[in-house]
């Protein structure tokens, strides 16, 4: 199959990829101008006001997790592509493979280091050591495999669920209770209302670079280690989901509109109202620390994997049915410099709102961060096409192809692809 062939069939895709990498920033943007007890609970900075409540109810049911879930389930898929085409073409699958995977690691260490403590890359490319490993799996041993992976996830965050809320309750033994104080005075500071380190969580994030890059290097220099340990199992699920989402051909636009709406219908059917439960529940209860761990971390997860695969379903569906083809080419060059988009906005966003750039952390509500979100996109979707029209690559992508196969690739068009 020619380039522009494989660019043709696989245009959803990259359409799909590219409203992830958007939808992500919805769910990120909390992180970027909030502090982290801010991402897990909306009156962790005291009672939130009505629009904020709203906005917080709105991305708990249908945004967060779900457009992580959705960029990794792409990123399973897209991880199968590549290894298919090294494949197809003759090069080594596995080293192909691997060497993109330890270049991915690198960088999303230096993005975790220099830029932001929210990367994702690091844990993807630890979890990429692992794909290759079920490359040739079938449809149905993929999904069970998916199945055993967020078992073990369910397993390992409901027990600490489980503890936490024992000692809360007065559970457990004395001499356990008194043990596990630190680490319940942690949870209640991270995912608790009213929490007692907001405001100097703020005064760090309005610092100079030395001083918040300094917390990552320093104290946090271990952040991204904890992250794989205890992500990597819901991670692998999710790629393993988008493996098999790839192989039934789900991804690349080739199923028929009723069964997208099938399935769109029914993942969002059976998700939506208990995400909502969850939501009211929690607060009924003032946010409690227990209860939004349980409704963040644990009980919620199974839903929003398959709301996450509902929103595949309907996007896949709206690119299929109504997108304009100048939409759809959009879309697509925005998912073909998601690596490079993802990382201009992590450099974006922490310039607006961090301390060395315009210091606006803190002091914009979960509403009125949509206007950044809104500006982002914008710009994303204003950028990517004209950039692909002159060049192969975005500008990250290229690096990361050309360290991966050892040899500076072709950048702008005319130049023969390797």
């Amino acid at each position: 199959m020619n380039g522009q062939a494989a660019a043709t069939r696989y245009e959803s895709l990259d359409a799909i990829r590219g409203v992830a990498v958007m939808g992500i920033l919805a769910m990120n943007i909390v992180a970027f101008a909030l502090p982290m007890s801010a991402y897990f609970n909306p009156a962790a900075g005291g009672a939130p006001g009505t629009s904020d409540l709203a906005t917080w109810a709105f991305n708990f049911v249908f945004v967060d997790s779900k457009m992580r879930g959705l960029f990794s389930v792409l990123f399973g898929a897209s991880t199968l592509l590549v290894i298919q085409s090294a494949e197809a073409s003759g090069r080594s699958a596995a080293g192909t493979h691997y060497a993109r995977m330890f270049w991915l690691g690198l960088f999303g260490l230096a993005h975790y280091y220099l830029f932001w403590f929210g990367d994702i890359l690091s844990l993807y490319a630890a979890c990429g050591l692992l794909l290759f490993l079920f490359r040739g799996l079938s449809i149905r041993a993929l999904l069970i495999w998916a199945g055993a992976f967020l078992f073990v996830s369910l397993l390992f965050l409901g027990s600490t669920w489980l503890s936490i809320a024992m000692l809360d309750t007065g559970g457990l033994p004395p001499e356990t209770a008194a043990a596990m104080g630190q680490q319940m005075a942690e949870f209640n500071a991270m995912m608790g209302p009213n929490s007692p380190t907001y405001a100097a969580d703020v005064a760090h994030f309005l610092g100079s670079y030395r001083e918040i890059a300094g917390t990552r290097m320093g104290p946090d220099a271990a952040e991204p280690l904890v992250q794989v340990m205890l992500f990597l199992w819901e991670s692998m699920a999710l790629m393993l989901i988008g493996m098999a989402l790839f192989k039934s051909r789900m991804l690349t636009g080739e199923w028929s509109p009723e069964r997208y709406t099938k399935w769109a219908t029914a993942c969002f059917a059976i998700a939506a109202p208990v995400l909502a439960w969850m939501a009211w529940h929690s607060a009924q209860t003032g946010f409690a620390t227990m209860t939004v761990f349980g409704t963040s971390l644990v009980f919620s997860t199974p839903f929003d994997i398959l709301m996450t695969v509902g929103w595949a379903a309907l996007i896949m569906l709206l690119i299929q049915t109504r997108a304009s083809a100048a939409v759809r080419a959009r879309l697509a060059a925005t998912g073909r410099m998601a690596f490079t988009n993802y990382l201009v906005t992590t450099i974006v966003m922490t310039t607006i709102f961090y301390g060395y750039g315009l210091g606006l952390f803190g002091s914009v509500g979960r509403a009125g961060l949509y206007l950044f979100c809104f500006g982002m996109w914008a710009a994303m979707l204003f950028w990517s096409k004209p950039w692909l029209a002159r060049f192969y690559y975005g500008p990250l992508e290229w690096l990361w192809r050309s360290l991966s196969r050892f040899s500076l690739q072709p950048m702008r068009k005319g130049a023969a692809v390797q």
